[in-house]
C-alpha cells in the first residue's frame, strides 16, 4: 500500500453498527479512519445561510490575528486528557485510602510456640 501510495477500502462494525473504514500504512503498521456515509454528511450552506455576512472593523481583525499567532504551538497530545477518567481514578484513590487497611500480624512471641511432640507424647502416655 505505501508503494502503491494507496490506502484501503472496507466496513467495520462498531456499537453494533456497520462503518465505512479507510485503512493506511502508517510507520510499521496501518491505521484505520472511520468515515461518515453521504446522507450523514450534510451540506454546510444548510447550517450557514442565515448568518449575514458582517464587515468587522480592521482593529478587530488585527486583535483576531494577534491572538491566534501568540496563541499557536506546537500539537500537544497531553491536551487530550480525558478529564472523566482522570477524576474517576482519583477518587478511586481517594475512596482507597479511605478503606481500613490490613493488620500486618506480628510475629509470635516465643511463649506461644507449642512443641507437638510433647503434645504427642503427652497423648500416647495418657
Amino acid at each position: 500500500m505505501r508503494a502503491k501510495d494507496v490506502v484501503g477500502m472496507g466496513r467495520v462494525v462498531l456499537a453494533r453498527r456497520e462503518r465505512p473504514i479507510i485503512v493506511e500504512p502508517i510507520g510499521n503498521g496501518i491505521r484505520g479512519i472511520t468515515l461518515r456515509y453521504s446522507q450523514d454528511v450534510r451540506d454546510e450552506a444548510n447550517y450557514f445561510a442565515n448568518i449575514p455576512i458582517l464587515k468587522l472593523p480592521e482593529e478587530m481583525l488585527r486583535v483576531a490575528e494577534h491572538i491566534v499567532e501568540t496563541k499557536m504551538a506546537n500539537f500537544d497530545p497531553a491536551f487530550l486528557e480525558d478529564r472523566y477518567r482522570t477524576v474517576l481514578i482519583s477518587k478511586l484513590k481517594e475512596k482507597n485510602a479511605e478503606l481500613p487497611r490490613k493488620v500486618v500480624a506480628t510475629t509470635p512471641s516465643s511463649q506461644n510456640v507449642i512443641s507437638l511432640m510433647d503434645v504427642l507424647k503427652r497423648s500416647l502416655a495418657a
